[in-house]
C-alpha cells in the first residue's frame, strides 16, 4: 500500500482531531465535580437544616425547588439565587425530567408522600435522595426501589448519623471487639411534641407517631451499631392523651434480638423530653452517645473516657456523599434497601403492640 503525503496529512489531521475530541470529553467529565439538587418541600427541615448546609457541600448545589405555596417561591429565589425555569409546584413536577440543570430531587415532604414523588422523580430521570422513614410501609419502600431501579437512578435515604463521626466511630469500635462480645444496648430518642394540627399527628401524612418520625433513630442505632438485623421484638404502647394521638402513637419502648443474641431496649416518645441517646455494653466495656441523634452538640462517653469529635454538618456530609455516588457510579452506603429495612421492624413492632405477642421481623 502506498501512501501519498496528501494521505498521510489527512490522517494525521483526522486522529489528532479525533484525539482532542476524545481529550476535550475526558476532560470535560473531570470537571463535572458537581451535582446540583432540588428541594422537594420546602418546610422547616429544607428551610433551617438542608438548605444552609448545601451552602457549605464539595460537590453538591441547590439548583432548583418544588413548592406548594407560591410566596415561597420568590423568597428562595432570592436567597440562593434559582432560576425560574428550575422553579416547579407539586402539580407540574413532572416537567423536571426536561430539566438539565438538575441531577437529583431530595424529598422533604410528610412521610406519606415519599412513595409517590420518588416514583415521580425517578420516572423524570432523577437521582433521588429521601428524607427517612423511607416511606409508611415497606410495600411503598419497595415500589420505590423497583422505581429507580428500573429507571437507572440511585436511591439512598437520609440516615445523616451514618455519616456524624461519633457514631462512626461508636460503630467501628463495638464492631472491632475492643470491649468483648457485645451483650446489649439500650437506645432511645422522644420529645414533646407541640401543635396538636401538623401533619406529623396524621396517619395518612405521617404513617405512624413517634417510632415513625424519631424513634426510628434509637432502631437505627441498634441495627448499625451491631451490624445486625432484627429476629424479633416485642412492643408495648402508652397513650396518656389519646385525644390528641387518635391517630398514631405517643410513646411505645420496645426490645428487639439480634441474630448474634444481642438484646435492644429501646423507647420512643411524644409526650417528654430528655431521651436522646445511646449506650452499648460488651464484656470488658461500654460507650455511649447522649445527645446522640441531635443535629449538632453530639456527645460520648465510653469505658475510657471522653468520645471527642469536630462537629460537623450531618446534613452537608449527607449529601456530599450521595453527589459523590453520582459522580463515581457506585451505590449510597444508605440505599433504599437500608430503608426498607427499618420499615419492616417498624410494621413488626406496631404487629407485636397489636397483638401482644413477640413478633418475627420480615426479611427485606
Amino acid at each position: 500500500m502506498t501512501l501519498s503525503r496528501r494521505t498521510m496529512i489527512g490522517s494525521t489531521a483526522a486522529l489528532t482531531a479525533s484525539t482532542l475530541l476524545t481529550q476535550a470529553k475526558t476532560h470535560a467529565a473531570d470537571e463535572k465535580t458537581t451535582v446540583n439538587f432540588a428541594l422537594v418541600g420546602l418546610g422547616s427541615l429544607s428551610t433551617n437544616q438542608i438548605a444552609p448546609a448545601l451552602q457549605k457541600t464539595k460537590h453538591a448545589k441547590l439548583a432548583g425547588i418544588v413548592t406548594g405555596t407560591p410566596e415561597k417561591e420568590k423568597i428562595w429565589a432570592d436567597k440562593y439565587s434559582i432560576k425560574s425555569e428550575n422553579i416547579y409546584n407539586y402539580e407540574n413536577f413532572d416537567k423536571i425530567a426536561a430539566n438539565k440543570d438538575i441531577d437529583v430531587v431530595y424529598i422533604v415532604l410528610p412521610n406519606g408522600m415519599h412513595k409517590e414523588f420518588t416514583v415521580r422523580g425517578a420516572n423524570a430521570g432523577k437521582h433521588v435522595l429521601c428524607e427517612k422513614p423511607m416511606a409508611n410501609s415497606s410495600e411503598d419502600c419497595r415500589a420505590m426501589i423497583e422505581a429507580c431501579k428500573k429507571n437507572d437512578r440511585k436511591l439512598a435515604v437520609g440516615y445523616r448519623c451514618q455519616f456524624e463521626p461519633h457514631h462512626l466511630y461508636c460503630r467501628d469500635t463495638v464492631q472491632s471487639g475492643k470491649y468483648g462480645p457485645l451483650h446489649a444496648i439500650e437506645a432511645g430518642f422522644g420529645f414533646k411534641i407541640g401543635d396538636p394540627n401538623q401533619w406529623r399527628l396524621k396517619a395518612d401524612l405521617a404513617g405512624g407517631g413517634a417510632l415513625m418520625d424519631v424513634g426510628i433513630y434509637a432502631l437505627q442505632a441498634c441495627r448499625f451499631l451491631t451490624g445486625e438485623e432484627p429476629v424479633a421484638v416485642t412492643a408495648q404502647e402508652t397513650k396518656m392523651d389519646p385525644k390528641k394521638f387518635a391517630e398514631v402513637d405517643e410513646t411505645i419502648t420496645w426490645t428487639m434480638t439480634m441474630p448474634s443474641g444481642v438484646n435492644c431496649y429501646c423507647s420512643t416518645s411524644y409526650a417528654f423530653n430528655g431521651i436522646n441517646r445511646f449506650n452499648a455494653y460488651g464484656e470488658s466495656g461500654w460507650l455511649g452517645l447522649d445527645p446522640a441523634y441531635s443535629y449538632k452538640g453530639i456527645k460520648g462517653q465510653s469505658k475510657d473516657g471522653p468520645i471527642q469529635f469536630d462537629q460537623i454538618d450531618q446534613f452537608a456530609a449527607e449529601m456530599d456523599a450521595f453527589a459523590q455516588c453520582i459522580l463515581e457510579d457506585r451505590q449510597s452506603k444508605v440505599p433504599g434497601e437500608e430503608g426498607l429495612r427499618d420499615l419492616l421492624a417498624i410494621e413488626a413492632i406496631y404487629a407485636s403492640i397489636k397483638t401482644g405477642q413477640r413478633t418475627k421481623v420480615q426479611k427485606a
